[in-house]
C-alpha cells in the first residue's frame, strides 16, 4: 500500500507514472520507506525476527534471501532522487542493530533473521 501510495503521489506531483526518473524526493523517500520496510531494514526490521521464528528452514531461507532481491533493485534504481544520508543512516543502522541485536540469541532462525538484517545493511 505504502509502495502504491509513493507511485500514486508521484504521479500527481510530476503529471507521469514514470517510476523510473522519480524527481520528487518526497515520493522517493515514500517508496524508499516502503522498500526498507519489505526487505527489513533497521528502523522498519521489528517483524522480520518474529516471523522468521515461527517458519520453518526453507521457507525461511527464502524469505531471508529471494524475497530482498527485486525490492533492493528498487532501491538501487530511485536512490538517485533520495538524499544519500537517507540510504546511509539506513545502511548503518541496520548493520548495527543486526550486529547486536544477534548477540545475545539462543534461536538459530532468530539468530538468521539479525543476521540477514545486518547483511542487509
Amino acid at each position: 500500500a505504502m509502495i502504491l501510495f509513493a507511485s500514486m503521489t508521484n504521479a500527481w506531483i510530476t503529471g507521469g507514472w514514470d517510476m523510473s526518473n522519480m524527481s520528487n524526493p518526497i515520493a522517493s523517500a515514500m517508496i524508499i520507506a516502503a522498500l526498507a520496510l519489505k526487505i527489513g531494514l533497521a528502523p522498519m526490521h521489528f517483524w522480520m525476527p518474529e516471523v522468521l521464528q515461527g517458519l520453518d528452514l526453507l521457507t525461511g531461507l527464502i524469505l531471508s534471501t529471494w524475497q530482498k532481491l527485486a525490492p533492493l533493485a528498487l532501491i538501487i534504481q530511485t536512490a538517485q532522487a533520495v538524499d544519500p544520508l537517507l540510504l546511509t543512516t539506513l545502511a548503518l543502522l541496520s548493520t548495527l542493530i543486526g550486529g547486536w541485536g544477534g548477540l545475545n540469541q539462543t534461536q538459530l532462525r532468530k539468530i538468521l533473521a539479525y543476521s540477514s538484517i545486518a547483511q542487509m545493511g
